[in-house]
């Protein structure tokens, strides 16, 4: 059935395209904060692991939130780790040890990346697009990694 939300299909698809990218950052950050997760090791290694646990959880329901708006749109989601790392503006490797600072300054960098890249799209999905739905959508994914980007900062003091 044919989508008639009072978005152009060209304004759609652009706008589609666009979050297929940040769906891939925020697919690779799941992986990565998984990772994190896993194989943490240190003294703080409970109180961060728990917190490392909180993050992958909100992490997947950020994924899930991405690709179902893509699907509001009438588009598909891409599904496939080739696709989302021909897609990602994040890096794959990870950066240095398994301990809390360097995972955290790992994850800080990427929820920063991810920040920047959305709060560049916000305007364009409003204005040049006429969907302001998505960026409605996008400012709240914003907020929310300025909260985590936060916290992490925090602890890194």
């Amino acid at each position: 059935m044919k989508t008639n939300i009072g978005i152009t299909p060209e304004n759609r698809e652009i706008v589609a395209h666009e979050l297929t990218k940040l769906l891939a950052d925020e697919f690779v950050l799941y992986t990565k904060t998984l990772n994190a997760h896993w194989n943490l090791e240190g003294m703080d290694f409970h109180s961060v692991h728990v917190y490392f646990e909180h993050l992958y959880m909100q992490s997947a329901e950020i994924v899930d939130s991405v690709a179902e708006r893509i699907r509001q749109l009438g588009h598909y989601a891409p599904a496939t780790l080739n696709k989302f790392l021909q897609l990602t503006h994040l890096t794959e490797q990870d950066a240095g040890g398994n301990d809390s600072r360097s995972l955290i300054t790992q994850l800080l960098s990427d929820h920063e990346s991810i920040i920047e890249f959305i709060r560049g799209t916000i305007n364009e999905f409003q204005d040049a697009h006429h969907d302001a739905g998505t960026s409605d959508f996008v400012t709240g994914l914003m907020e929310t990694h300025e909260k985590i980007a936060w916290m992490l900062r925090a602890h890194l003091k």
